[in-house]
């Protein structure tokens, strides 16, 4: 036996101890069972200990062979102390095999050599945060945990599908070895590389972006916005038709707009200047500037008939507002009566929003026009710009084909099960936008299946704190995707993943709605009391560990770890490209040697392309070695059968 409890506070426990602690390893966070002999043990961790007394703080209880993590209990003074056994510490952190719907994370930091197996449906089934300072290994952490995902059990999860929104390009080789270790296993890359795509580029249909969509491209500022936004979406599916209601609905809309000027009352001069400047920018083969006006004796062009004379008047206003009103369509138009071409190209919707914009009478206003113009400027630099490039898709394609084209690779013709996106070339604002549309693109596919929770989509998002935050779409939509998603997504089978060194520049809703936290080394103030305020089950000595922790060790608590949990991770195979730079190999490089370094990493190239396998650890001071250095007095019953117990594991 350990020792005697002296006295019990809250959910601290003080022991005085009847062992010579000075001939025993350290035993800090090592768990130990109060027994007193009925069917519930109360289970705790040593917090710190000197030579006469431990402090071991309550993580719960074992009854009928289940651990119950909490404090609701405490134990009785007569109780038996002692260490905890393997059966009892299977009960905690999981059997050692990864059987089917489990999942290798990494090896814990307390008991050397003891693997920490997750239950799929406890981690994955939740919105999740992976977090900890630049050069903390987090990146080798995510990519290791996702290639055990898929090979560190014999049944991996072949109809998983994750999305990976990947900041710097580093994983694009990460997970390029699965194809190869498992034929039914694949794994996909878009780039935003326009120069020199090493990679499929990625391509969204501008035809499946809809009003929230266009607001979030466009940058809208105001919900005043957003019926200019409507309109260009109901014309753009018209005016790139073809045949006579089509040539009828494009002269209504620019009559209408002439018609207005005419009679705004403004000087004559002013009107005519405006006329001309719509018929140059829109015109039809009916309704332009040369389009002829016959009268008795005589016929002259439309723009003929604007002359202004020296006194400032128009003489032919009203010969020329009948004309423009023989092209008015007096009934009731209804736009789903015309023929509604569904493909369309971003220079089409350009043309759209031009016509929507006088449709609407902008030229009326100048503040109208000050506010709606800005979105016409904004998608011509769209339309015109590089970026145009990422919304060109050279066919029609529904959304759901869209989502299934992502999940299927040409080359191997199979599946794929993780989705990388090479946002990397492309600058903070428009990275934001792709990556929310094709997030509300999913969780629209997966909000209207018939079925649900028929498919699951997970997101994960590196570099998270640029991309998920409270942004204006509040204001301007009525609601922020990522935030959407965090709190209605898992009845939907959509889940987040989010990956950031500045936790605390995150949404705080959908940091509320993560169920399961990764937390390496974090070091900035506001970041820990951050994680300490908004992080369930995080305590003052968590936040004590977090500051010191090695690179690649981590902490994980939440609904798929019963206790909070530390362990070390084990390098990927494939790393991700995230080492720093080596200023000692730079710095003193000749230029002659440039070509060696290129030669170099030509070579590493076979190593990246290598199939993944699944690293070996060898245990440093295993259980069992613990076991033999504690004296005999603390060797009892239960101890000896976890010593038998971890032989036998050990040996499988």
């Amino acid at each position: 036996m350990i020792g005697k409890i002296e006295e019990i506070i809250d959910n601290s426990v003080r022991i005085n101890l009847a062992i010579d602690i000075t001939q025993q390893p350290n035993l800090v966070n090592y768990h130990i069972v109060f027994d007193d002999g009925s069917n519930k043990k109360i289970v705790a961790e040593i917090a710190n200990v000197n030579k006469q007394i431990m402090v071991a703080n309550i993580v719960g209880e074992i009854i009928d062979d289940n651990f119950i993590p909490g404090s609701s209990s405490k134990p009785s003074f007569k109780s038996n102390i002692r260490l905890i056994n393997m059966n009892e510490l299977e009960l905690i952190f999981g059997k050692q095999e990864t059987s089917k719907g489990y999942t290798n994370f990494g090896t814990s930091n307390v008991y050397e050599g003891y693997k920490i197996n997750v239950a799929l449906n406890e981690f994955f089934n939740a919105h999740f945060a992976i977090l900890g300072n630049s050069g903390a290994g987090k990146s080798c952490t995510v990519a290791s945990i996702l290639q055990k995902l898929y090979t560190s059990s014999p049944n991996p999860p072949i109809n998983s599908a994750l999305f990976f929104f990947d900041a710097y390009g580093e994983y694009t080789k990460a997970f390029s070895g699965l194809h190869e270790k498992n034929p039914a296993l694949g794994y996909k890359v878009y780039t935003t590389n326009i120069v020199n795509p090493e990679e499929e580029l990625l391509r969204i249909p501008i035809w499946l972006l809809d009003i929230d969509d266009l607001a979030l491209l466009l940058d809208a500022t105001t919900p005043s916005q957003l019926p200019i936004i409507e309109k260009t979406l109901k014309l753009v599916r018209i005016l790139t038709g073809s045949g006579e209601e089509v040539l009828r609905r494009k002269n209504d809309i620019i009559a209408r707009a002439i018609q207005d000027i005419i009679l705004s009352g403004d000087e004559s001069t002013k009107i005519r200047d405006q006329v001309i400047g719509v018929l140059t920018k829109f015109h039809t083969e009916t309704l332009n500037l040369e389009s002829q006006i016959v009268q008795p004796g005589y016929t002259r062009t439309f723009k003929q008939c604007l002359f202004v004379d020296k006194s400032g008047k128009m003489q032919e206003m009203e010969l020329v507002v009948e004309f423009i009103r023989g092209y008015i369509i007096e009934e009731e138009v209804d736009d789903g009566d015309l023929e509604q071409n569904m493909f369309y190209t971003i220079q089409d919707l350009e043309q759209a929003m031009d016509f929507a914009l006088i449709s609407e009478g902008i030229l009326k206003s100048n503040k109208v026009f000050d506010n709606a113009n800005i979105m016409s400027v904004r998608l011509h630099t769209l339309a015109t710009g590089e970026n145009r490039h990422y919304f060109n898709y050279p066919e029609y394609i529904t959304r759901d084909e869209f989502i299934n084209s992502l999940l299927w690779d040409k080359n191997t013709n199979s599946r794929v099960q993780i989705v990388n996106f090479n946002i990397n070339y492309v600058d903070d604002r428009i990275a934001k936008v792709i990556t929310k549309i094709i997030s509300r693109m999913l969780f629209l596919k997966t909000s209207t299946e018939k079925v649900r929770g028929r498919r699951a989509y997970h997101i994960i998002i590196e570099e998270a704190h640029r991309y998920v935050q409270h942004d204006k779409d509040i204001e301007i939509l009525g609601y922020n995707i990522f935030e959407r998603i965090s709190k209605e997504g898992r009845k939907y089978g959509m889940f987040l993943g989010l990956i950031t060194q500045r936790p605390s520049e995150l949404s705080d809703t959908c940091v509320s709605q993560c169920m399961n936290f990764v937390i390496l080394r974090t070091l900035h103030p506001v970041d820990l009391q951050y994680i300490k305020e908004m992080v369930p089950n995080v305590s003052s000595e968590i936040i004590l560990q977090l500051k010191n922790l090695k690179p690649g060790n981590c902490i994980a608590f939440g609904s798929a770890f019963k206790v909070p949990t530390t362990m070390y991770i084990d390098l990927p195979n494939p790393r991700p490209l995230s080492n720093n730079v080596d200023l000692e190999d730079v710095w003193y490089k000749s230029d002659n040697d440039l070509n060696v370094s290129v030669n170099k990493i030509m070579s590493n190239q076979q190593f990246i392309n290598q199939p993944v396998q699944q690293p070996v650890q060898q245990p440093q001071q295993p259980v069992q070695q613990f076991i033999n250095q504690m004296p005999q007095q603390v060797q009892q019953q239960p101890v000896q059968q976890y010593q038998v117990n971890t032989q036998q594991e050990l040996t499988k």
